[in-house]
């Protein structure tokens, strides 16, 4: 058992991407970039006021209020995308800002809350474990389930939600920005999804090789693969 200790992570990370990648093609055709940096934030801040507020809360009860958060994000930003679609993305980020802000305050009512806050930005994947895997695999299974209704916004917004605060906990806000993006931005799916899952194994690798954080590796190699991308299109 000792010798497939790595399996748990590694199947986090590429149920992670199976589930982000088809939100994130239709996070840049809608032109909302910003909205996971904002719902993910809601998450956490109202993960933080729970800890805060309850001792040692389970599982389902911050799960649950990060849900609440993620889903009253998403409706603000659905609100904005329709009322001033030509200012969206910076209303957006001012979403951010205010959700990052009351994450931070939130922090400082828990002793703990720093390195509570630390985690969502960056969990250290390696340390996914099997129910966490099985959660990431609802979420895919529902993603793929639903694919071709994404386009319907009464659909995305709360999928968008539901997937990123269960998400955001296992792989941190990093990477979950990552999954989103990085195959995104690939036109052709032969090599969207295979680099990104290749990203992934190379971060790993790195994090394994230089006893560096795992989800800060993981994160900047989809970054450098989706930076790739700019390579493959005309000036």
């Amino acid at each position: 058992m000792s010798e497939l200790w790595f399996l748990a992570p590694a199947l986090a990370l590429l149920l992670g991407l199976l589930a982000l990648a088809p939100l994130g093609a239709q996070v840049l055709r809608r032109g909302v970039v910003f909205i996971d940096l904002a719902v993910a934030q809601a998450a956490a801040a109202a993960a933080l006021a729970v800890a805060a507020v309850v001792d040692h809360p389970g599982w389902l009860v911050t799960q649950g209020a990060a849900l609440a958060g993620a889903l009253a994000a998403a409706a603000l930003v659905a609100l904005l995308a329709r009322r001033a679609p030509g200012q969206r993305e910076a209303l957006i980020g001012l979403v951010y800002v205010a959700c990052a802000c009351a994450a931070l305050l939130t922090a400082r009512a828990d002793p703990h809350g720093r390195e509570r806050l630390s985690e969502l930005l960056a969990a250290d994947v390696l340390w996914a474990a099997w129910p966490q895997v099985l959660v990431l695999l609802a979420a895919a299974l529902l993603v793929g389930l639903l694919r071709r209704q994404l386009h319907r916004d009464a659909l995305f917004f709360p999928l968008f939600a539901l997937v990123a605060s269960l998400a955001v906990p296992v792989l941190g806000l990093f990477v979950v920005f990552a999954l989103l993006i990085a195959p995104a931005l690939w036109s052709s799916p032969r090599l969207a999804l295979p680099g990104s899952a290749l990203a992934i194994g190379l971060g790993m690798a790195a994090s394994w090789t230089l006893d560096a954080p795992s989800g800060a590796c993981v994160a900047l190699a989809l970054a450098a693969w989706g930076a790739l991308s700019a390579l493959r299109r005309p000036a």
